[in-house]
């Protein structure tokens, strides 16, 4: 792997060698590709999935120390602006269902 590559390009060549061993066409390999770096803004995030409000995004975004999302990495900021990682926000509220079972 080449050291001058950007991280996220690594990683999807990482990700991309996970699925050589199966007989799925390129386009299946790019859709998971593209679902692995799904960013949304909270308007974005809150229309997609209505279950989630924005005022209810906003409040965990805003507790992210103390409920575990920034360690789970699901929040990005570039300046001012903040995004949603989607697979590990569901990731996260996966986590979040495992200690009730």
């Amino acid at each position: 792997m080449n050291k001058q590559q950007p991280e996220a390009v690594q990683a999807a060549t990482i990700l991309a060698n996970r699925f050589d061993d199966t007989e799925e066409t390129q386009q299946e390999i790019n859709r998971k590709l593209y679902l692995a770096f799904v960013y949304s803004t909270v308007n974005q995030f809150s229309d997609k999935y209505p279950a989630f409000t924005k005022g209810g995004i906003r409040a965990l975004i805003f507790n992210e120390n103390s409920n575990g999302l920034a360690k789970a990495g699901a929040i990005v900021r570039i300046g001012r602006k903040v995004l949603i990682d989607e697979s590990k926000f569901f990731a996260w509220v996966e986590s979040q269902n495992a200690g009730a079972a």
